[in-house]
């Protein structure tokens, strides 16, 4: 020490230690991060200390979650899900024949994917309120990017074959995820872009249907905006004015029974039962009026009977493999996306909790076993959920019932269809559409959070003028771009004291916060990485300059002290660049000060010798502690008229 340096007390009220935590084996370490990475809900802890049948019945449970209320099912809870199930399959009829036409399916496979996957979901789901069918976004996107490759007109059979196949990779990329805990992908697609790729999904989905409502008998397989437009108007002499009329009125009716029952939600079956209703209405005005002989397009022929195998129909031969396996990722990201969500919305409703993995297990099942029985993607929708639990499912059952309903469809009632018009199909999947475009959420959005505004604009521009997967891609990389630049660009602030008390807060966002004569108070607000250290480095430089400005001719700048409160960790590269802020600092004759740092932060800073460059009485539990000692070192200096460089 040299002459005129005042020495540090180390026995003051402000000198609460910060401890170096203890060494901790490393595998020790390894295991608790990864537990804490893929196992946060520690499923494993209801097997503790439990007799080995015991753990044979909980894991039977665990993947069966039937085996868990099925016991204690009574009569009054069947009556419930029995007025629920037969509620939505009178949606998911006309529903399911609706989107295996936009997937360029036979539509009798809509009718065999509500029969086989909703009785899967029933024993392996933990949601109490999905209604598992098919959904209007995986079909155009297995429309399209199948359509891309195969004509499903020129070789239906082998589009058919890398449909099965698609649905089939789709449920193994589910059931991967569930069982290796790597749900937390899923994650990646935000409430933002979820919004703007669901609205521009059903834009492009609505503009597709102008062919049926349009009677046109040749339409382009792409989907965006200006393709459409210029086919649709590029045969203007081929629009049929039956199918038009027809459509419009079965729109309108579609649309007045969901706004009444809207705004009456005691008659929420009103909406539930006007898709059935239109197809019987339809179909009774064609088979009376002969309009099939009038332009209005029907569906035809619909086989008898329940789902025939169709294992030796996957296909697995290049080429068509790579693009069975990139159109079954897609479209089981967008379906766990889709059916999570909603499960979790609902469970919220009723105050109870759904596993996300167990749900993306339950959903790979049944999709795997759905591509070997007829089926195609299937997920919980959110219109379908949204009528079971109106209606008052009480458990999975209801699923159960509306699957028996489909099956006595498939096996006696599939003739009936044969005079159902194409045009009322349009009109249910416009209805069913206009209810994903949820204009509220986006400007929600613009009011909270700009940068998901442009999240979700972007997705849906990318949808409507692209294509879903450009749409998707656009959102997922804005996403991605946003969490990357929170990661690099952490935020730092310049802290203040809150006066009559011991907080210090920001000063942009507390005017009344007062700043410290000779000490510059900053906190980071984010782990320190190498992506980050360089800037945080410049950054605290640059805050130090305009500090040394600011003071000029008052009490010079002689500390620096850091809140390391929000740094949750920190690597090699974030060590250095410490090491590097206490070289820029002792230039320039301040002194860095640490407070409130975390045990990994110490640990690292321990074998990283940097706490002993620093100094550990210079590290403190509290950034009021920290500033006290400051205060006192600078008060001691002022009244001993010594110099307060390099005080320890």
């Amino acid at each position: 020490m040299g002459n005129g340096d005042v020495a540090f007390p180390a026995a003051t009220e402000f000198a609460r230690r910060v401890p170096v935590p203890p060494a901790r084996p490393f595998l020790d370490t390894f295991r608790a991060n990864l537990k804490e990475t893929f196992f946060p809900d520690d499923p494993l802890r209801q097997f503790r200390n439990q007799t080995v049948p015991r753990k044979f019945m909980l894991g039977l449970k665990y993947f069966f979650p039937i085996l868990d209320w099925a016991p204690t099912y009574s009569a009054s809870l069947f009556k419930s899900d029995l007025i629920a199930g037969i509620t939505i399959a009178s949606l998911a009829i006309p529903q399911g024949i609706s989107y295996a036409k936009l997937a360029n399916l036979p539509p009798i496979l809509g009718l065999y994917s509500s029969f086989v996957p909703p009785l899967v979901y029933a024993m392996m789901g933990s949601s109490r309120d999905l209604a598992v069918g098919t959904v209007a976004v995986a079909s155009l996107l297995i429309s399209s990017m199948l359509g891309k490759e195969i004509s499903p007109v020129q070789d239906p059979a082998l589009y058919l074959h890398v449909a099965f196949t698609a649905t089939f990779f789709a449920g193994l990329f589910q059931a991967s995820l569930g069982l290796l805990r790597l749900g937390f992908i899923v994650d990646f697609l935000s409430h933002a872009t979820i919004v703007g790729f669901m609205a521009g999904a059903a834009t492009v989905v609505c503009l597709q249907q102008l062919k049926g409502m349009l009677g046109l008998q040749h339409f382009t397989t792409a989907t965006d905006l200006v393709s459409v437009l210029q086919s649709v108007f590029s045969q203007v002499h081929q629009w049929r004015w039956e199918s038009a009329v027809l459509g419009c009125c079965f729109l309108f009716f579609l649309l007045v029974t969901r706004f009444f029952s809207k705004r009456r939600p005691k008659f929420f079956w009103v909406s539930a039962a006007a898709p059935l209703t239109s197809v019987i209405l339809g179909s009774l005005l064609v088979y009376l009026t002969h309009a099939e002989n009038h332009g209005v397009q029907v569906i035809g022929h619909l086989k008898k009977g329940l789902n025939p195998p169709s294992a030796t129909s996957l296909t697995f031969m290049p080429p068509y493999i790579m693009v069975a396996l990139k159109t079954g990722i897609v479209t089981g990201i967008i379906a766990l996306a889709e059916g999570i969500a909603v499960g979790r919305s609902f469970a919220m409703f009723k105050n109870y909790h759904i596993d996300g993995n167990k749900e993306m297990i339950a959903f790979g099942t049944m999709n795997m076993v759905g591509s070997l029985t007829s089926c195609y993607l299937t997920t919980g929708p959110f219109s379908r959920s949204a009528v079971n639990y109106n209606a008052g499912c009480k458990t999975a059952m209801s699923n159960v019932v509306m699957s028996v309903a489909v099956m006595i469809t498939l096996l006696f009632l599939t003739p009936l269809f044969h005079y159902t018009p194409l045009v009322v199909l349009s009109a249910i999947i416009i209805s069913a559409m206009l209810g994903l475009i949820d204009y509220e959420a986006v400007i929600h959005l613009w009011h909270v959070d700009k940068v998901d505004f442009c999240v979700c604009v972007g997705a849906y521009l990318g949808v409507v003028f692209g294509s879903v997967e450009i749409g998707l891609v656009i959102a997922v990389s804005i996403s991605t771009m946003r969490v990357l630049l929170f990661v690099a660009r952490p935020r730092t602030t310049v802290l203040g004291s809150i006066p009559n008390s011991m907080a210090y807060r920001r000063v942009d966002q507390y005017p009344a916060a007062q700043s410290v004569p000779g000490v510059l108070i900053l906190g980071i607000d984010a782990p320190i990485y190498f992506a980050n250290a360089s800037y945080l480095r410049e950054r605290i430089s640059r805050w130090i300059d305009e500090e040394t400005e600011r003071t000029k001719g008052e009490t010079s700048l002689q500390y620096l002290i850091l809140d390391l409160g929000a740094v949750g960790s920190i690597d090699t590269s974030g060590i250095s660049m410490l090491e590097e802020v206490k070289k820029i600092v002792d230039r320039s004759g301040i002194k860095l000060v640490l407070a409130n740092p975390g045990s990994e932060v110490m640990k690292k800073l321990d074998s990283s010798k940097v706490l002993e460059g620093i100094g550990q009485e210079w590290i403190f539990l509290t950034v009021a502690d920290a500033v006290a000692a400051c205060d006192f070192m600078l008060h001691t200096c002022k009244s001993n008229g010594a110099s307060c460089e390099n005080a320890v």
